[in-house]
């Protein structure tokens, strides 16, 4: 039996005796993107390929840590209901024998087409990274067609995350990568063949004008038009706080500006954070049929207290986020739930006033929406939303979950309160604020049987509650 086929056939049996235990889980998402068992983490792949929705994810189906990375694989026809489909990568060849990581998806006449990073390693840890293709005629079964790009000169083996799309009658790829002399940055390549790619250089990286030390390695880049600007999406890791921002052990941002193909230059602003919460990491875009340029990131950072996650001792970790519409407003990126998200309500529970406080109960996956300005919210005794009017300041508090301590991520708002749509799933919380003005994505590891939302306000903004479906993720599909 092949190595590929050996491999599928251990995880398909991992999640087999292990499945039960995960859905069961208390924490286990209704309607967010999980693992079936063990560790997910980036997004790859994320395209809709002859009108079907195709989100490939980083999966280690054998244990709660990193490891020899598979890629999993859901689709979906509506963004609503998904299907886990059988196994797409396997780290099965000379060239991913550590790893089949992060990467992208193309369409290319008939074919789906993916290019991601190789990883391996020898018997002294000394990393090697190659950048491959893999091709598909139905979406589902993957043929790899072997390494296209080796690793250039001047760059460490912290080279990776390739992202591929056309324009002008060429292919283009920005890679992830971490040079010589430690610094992050994101590297260009141009191709018209997929198969010969040449190295165009780099494209930004740590202290390019006006950045400044912006961290010793670049992740999972992502470069699209939007609005005009050309938007370079980007993780870069080793960046130090900074009173309210950077908190996390590693961030996700972008810059805009504008890309010089025939010179390969990028010329761009200031670096900004794209979420405010304590888990977003490694987001992925893709464009729509309908003309959206759609967005789900990694529910999780790197090195963040993963292993002490309550899920573990269930056997999985980790989810993605909700896809979200990316839309450039003046000079500022918003962030929007999908007008399909409204597909998730059951029914609506609460319509009403708040006068003062109100206190009720709500289910664990419940969309939360409060036209107005709020002073406090508190949800589930765990995580609590304060809002000062004065500095125009929004934070999030929660109970960490390595030792209980009150933990925060703020951010100052460009306008006054006045909107609020919040996603709960069980062991999640969404909170786009301003429609989409600011996000904060974070866990939430509540007591399970505690329901109880509490909002206080003076200015009597308007509430509604909905119940939203808890299954929406079929695995049928999904076979050995």
């Amino acid at each position: 039996m092949k190595q590929d086929d050996v491999l599928k056939q251990q995880a398909y049996a991992a999640v087999e005796n292990q499945g039960e235990t995960v859905k069961n889980d208390p924490y286990y998402p209704g309607f967010h993107l999980a693992p079936p068992t063990g560790l997910l983490n980036d997004p790859n792949g994320w395209i809709q390929w002859n009108g079907t929705y195709h989100l490939f994810f980083q999966w280690m189906p054998f244990e709660t840590g990193h490891g020899a990375k598979f890629w999993g694989h859901y689709t979906s026809e509506d963004l609503v209901y998904w299907k886990l489909e059988p196994i797409a990568l396997t780290p099965s060849d000379w060239f991913d024998k550590n790893g089949c990581y992060s990467g992208s998806a193309i369409t290319e006449g008939d074919k789906l087409k993916i290019f991601y990073t190789g990883n391996v390693k020898d018997e002294h840890n000394n990393r090697e990274s190659y950048q491959i293709l893999a091709e598909s005629d139905d979406g589902i079964s993957f043929i790899k067609k072997g390494v296209k790009i080796r690793l250039p000169e001047n760059y460490t083996a912290h080279f990776r995350d390739p992202k591929v799309w056309s324009h002008g009658g060429s292919w283009y790829m920005v890679i992830g990568a971490q040079t010589k002399d430690e610094r992050g940055a994101v590297v260009l390549f141009e191709s018209k063949d997929l198969e010969e790619w040449t190295h165009r250089g780099i494209l930004s990286h740590a202290d390019q004008k006006p950045l400044t030390d912006l961290g010793y390695m670049w992740e999972c880049p992502d470069l699209f038009e939007l609005g005009g600007k050309d938007v370079l999406m980007f993780s870069p890791q080793g960046i130090e706080a900074d009173e309210i921002h950077y908190n996390n052990k590693y961030q996700t941002g972008y810059v805009k500006g504008k890309l010089d193909y025939e010179l390969g230059v990028y010329n761009h602003g200031t670096f900004t954070e794209l979420d405010r919460g304590f888990e977003f990491y490694a987001p992925q875009s893709t464009l729509d049929d309908k003309g959206r340029r759609i967005v789900i990131g990694w529910m999780g950072v790197p090195d963040q207290n993963e292993k002490l996650q309550p899920t573990v001792v269930n056997g999985w970790v980790h989810q993605m986020t909700l896809p979200r519409e990316i839309l450039l407003k003046g000079e500022d990126l918003f962030q929007r739930p999908l007008t399909e998200m409204k597909e998730l309500r059951i029914n609506e529970r609460i319509n009403t006033t708040i006068n003062g406080a109100i206190s009720l109960e709500i289910e664990r996956t419940s969309e939360v929406l409060i036209d107005g300005c709020i002073d406090s919210m508190d949800l589930f005794d765990y995580a609590k939303l304060k809002y000062e009017p004065q500095s125009r300041m929004l934070t999030l508090e929660r109970q960490s979950y390595t030792d209980g301590k009150i933990e925060e991520r703020s951010c100052i708002l460009k306008d006054p309160l006045h909107h609020l749509q919040i996603f709960v799933d069980h062991s999640s919380l969404e909170i786009f604020v301003n429609r989409g003005e600011e996000v904060f994505t974070s866990r939430v590891f509540a007591d399970p049987s505690n329901r109880i939302l509490k909002i206080n306000s003076q200015n009597s903004p308007g509430l509604k509650v909905w119940n939203l479906k808890s299954d929406t993720i079929k695995l049928e599909n999904f076979k050995r």
